[in-house]
């Protein structure tokens, strides 16, 4: 069963836009259906649900904002590993040094394609297979240089790098796939839904159709909305993630490797 992660984000928007006006025309259908009467009891409920839908908004703002920044931290905390690793690694016995420093420069590549083609694409698998076998080479380089050379500095300061970069994989990898659950989706879409059908309904109580005021509710709560979906895909849409801090990082490796 497809996922709300799985759908563009246009086809998203324009999915959001018909749910909510369709929901208001129904509020005017069901109004003029009912020949119902205005009341004090009509408008309590839908200001009721209108505060339930601000807190839910509220709160999954929050929720997609906290992991957007953890996946900024995990990228600048990886980037940060990777040339900690790539540095200390020229300090270790040859021909190991420039063996790993050109595996990290392939590495902190792959992961710059990992962020790109985002959590649900089908290349990721092989992206990150190469990452671990990439590691594992890492892992036996630095092995062989310590039996090398087994002194703390710098062989033993090199592993401990390198064990901070394979772990922060993992991190990054999780902190990618944290997405607001799906279930928290549903419930904004049907609280939203039943907020515009009684805005339609009170709309139409008024002026018997429905209202500019309604329809530009209907477009805000959908602007609120895609910018929470906008900050759940750190690689789609107008918030991305900034990636300077592996390009960075990579630049210096390849500066090196050139001098």
């Amino acid at each position: 069963m497809p996922e709300v992660i799985d759908f563009s984000l246009w086809f998203t928007l324009a999915a959001t836009i018909m749910l909510f006006v369709g929901s208001a025309l129904i509020g005017v259908w069901f109004s003029r259906s009912r020949e119902a009467a205005g009341g004090t009891s009509v408008t309590t409920l839908h200001s009721a649900i209108l505060g339930m839908l601000a807190l839910l908004v509220g709160f999954t703002f929050a929720m997609a904002l906290s992991r957007h920044e953890a996946r900024r931290l995990a990228l600048l905390e990886e980037a940060n590993a990777i040339g900690t690793a790539a540095l200390r690694a020229r300090m270790i016995p040859v021909p190991y040094a420039g063996e790993s420093v050109a595996l990290i420069a392939e590495y902190i590549d792959l992961r710059q394609r990992i962020a790109e083609v985002g959590p649900t694409h089908v290349d990721l698998k092989a992206l990150v297979n190469r990452s671990n076998e990439i590691q594992e080479t890492l892992w036996q380089r630095a092995m062989k240089a310590a039996a090398l050379d087994p002194a703390m500095v710098p062989t033993g300061l090199y592993i401990d790098a390198l064990n901070t970069t394979i772990d922060l994989q993992t991190t990054r990898l999780a902190a990618s796939r944290a997405h607001i659950p799906e279930v928290v989706y549903l419930t904004i879409y049907f609280v939203a839904c039943c907020a515009m059908g009684f805005s339609g309904y009170v709309a139409a109580l008024e002026t018997s159709r429905l209202g500019s005021s309604t329809l530009l509710m209907a477009f805000l709560v959908t602007a609120v909305i895609m910018l929470i979906h906008d900050l759940d895909r750190p690689n789609q849409g107008f918030i991305r993630l900034n990636q300077q801090p592996m390009l960075d990082t990579a630049r210096s490796i390849a500066d090196w490797q050139r001098g």
